[in-house]
């Protein structure tokens, strides 16, 4: 949308006297210089938190799930906004096909060293009438078990500094609409195990 249009939006929620800060989450690939001018005159008013879909690092997996833009957009994106006194939330994929715990670990290694200052892990989720559904019922990938998100996760949270918050550790695919991994459809025994397996030694 218009600059002008976003400006009357957020200025009408930060106006809110409840509202404590404001949340925008967007594409690395759409933040010109007039978008950044905009946020930095907001963020004198409240707190503004830019959220950005890295996904993933690895050019494969960028071009397999086609996201759209090469990784240094992205670096390029948290390098403005913290210069312009904004705070990041980077989404993170763990589980995409073919990738390994490794990968999911260097992924984060790179957001943390773009300057992100938090970060949104999601787990894959295969959804009906998508090309993934059609790849995963071929069998050219499996998803991860949910022992296997947990272990993946807690490797990527150990290399994230004690300064960098984890807003999420999950996401939620439609139960509508999801195909795999059924696990995830019971929100609270995920969230459950997940907190449990993170705290333990």
């Amino acid at each position: 949308a218009s600059v002008e249009y976003l400006e009357k939006l957020f200025t009408e929620a930060i106006d809110q006297p409840e509202v404590a800060a404001l949340s925008i989450g967007t594409r690395p690939d759409c933040l010109p210089e007039e978008m950044l001018d905009l946020l930095e005159r907001l963020n004198s008013i409240k707190p503004v938190w830019v959220e950005l879909g890295l996904q993933t690092v690895h050019e494969a997996s960028v071009r397999y799930i086609r996201r759209g833009y090469v990784n240094q957009v992205y670096f390029d994106a948290v390098s403005r906004l913290r210069a312009a006194g904004l705070e990041v939330v980077t989404h993170i994929i763990i589980g995409l096909p073919n990738e390994t715990a490794t990968d999911a670990v260097a992924t984060t290694r790179a957001a943390v060293a773009a300057g992100t200052s938090g970060v949104k892990f999601h787990l894959l989720h295969i959804l009906r009438n998508t090309d993934l559904q059609k790849e995963y019922n071929a069998g050219k990938f499996s998803c991860l078990s949910r022992e296997e998100y947990a272990k993946i996760l807690k490797e990527c949270i150990g290399v994230l500094p004690p300064d960098i918050v984890v807003h999420r550790i999950t996401g939620d695919g439609d139960k509508r609409s999801l195909i795999a991994p059924m696990w995830s459809a019971d929100k609270k025994a995920t969230i459950n195990y997940l907190n449990k397996y993170l705290n333990e030694d």
